[in-house]
């Protein structure tokens, strides 16, 4: 395994929401949000929606992306299995960009040549693939996500994760952010050299103390 990338400047931190997220979690998540981007530097939260029609998509992000954002995080949509236009549900909702898993450089270019006005393009699901994070750095996406919950709810392993945030890091001037779904994993990725740590909904949607404890070790990284 390659060693740690050299001191630079420390890691920032992004929050994922739980898979599925809806209506009838707007209030609680949302003041979860607003406490958890208070707690420690968030600079970007990952909401991961329930799939429905566009306009109740765009409904439920007028909710939530004012209490991210009014602390100075940008918000990326993503919504699995959801057939309709996340370009314009973003834009609609006041999201900052998309969010998409598994996505073909096909796909990504075609995203990225429609989100406007710097908007943002995420690509996930390439941790077991090498190529495939070449390929999504390669068509325009503005940052890579190693690690994070599968929709079933079981994480990736660790190690692998950090190895490949270690790799990525090293080379490529794209970002990324790499996940923690457990808190004593946080160190690790944050000496990795990447940009960014993600915390997982565990670590920081039910108290932000977890962002704090998180914040603490970044504020020690590198």
């Amino acid at each position: 395994m390659s060693e740690p990338q050299a001191a630079g400047p420390k890691p920032r931190l992004a929050l994922l929401s739980p898979y599925g997220l809806g209506p009838d979690q707007a209030e609680a998540t949302a003041a979860a949000l607003d406490a958890a981007c208070t707690a420690g530097d968030v600079a970007a939260v990952i909401l991961r929606l329930a799939s429905a029609d566009e306009r109740s998509l765009v409904t439920l992000l007028k909710k939530l992306c004012p209490a991210a954002q009014e602390r100075g995080a940008a918000v990326v949509v993503a919504v699995p299995d959801f057939a309709g236009d996340l370009v314009s549900v973003a834009a609609r909702g006041g999201a900052d960009g998309v969010h998409v898993e598994r996505a073909d450089d096909e796909t990504l270019r075609d995203l990225r040549g429609r989100l406007r006005d710097g908007r943002i393009l995420g690509a996930g699901g390439v941790l077991g693939s090498r190529d495939a994070a070449m390929l999504a750095g390669e068509a325009g996406a503005d940052y890579l996500l190693f690690g994070g919950l599968f929709p079933d709810g079981v994480a990736p392993e660790a190690g692998e994760v950090r190895e490949r945030a270690v790799w990525w890091a090293e080379i490529f001037e794209t970002p990324c952010i790499a996940v923690a779904a457990q808190a004593d994993e946080v160190a690790a990725l944050a000496a990795t050299g990447v940009e960014f740590v993600g915390l997982e909904s565990a670590l920081w949607l039910g108290d932000a103390e977890g962002v704090r404890t998180a914040q603490a070790v970044l504020d020690q990284a590198r």
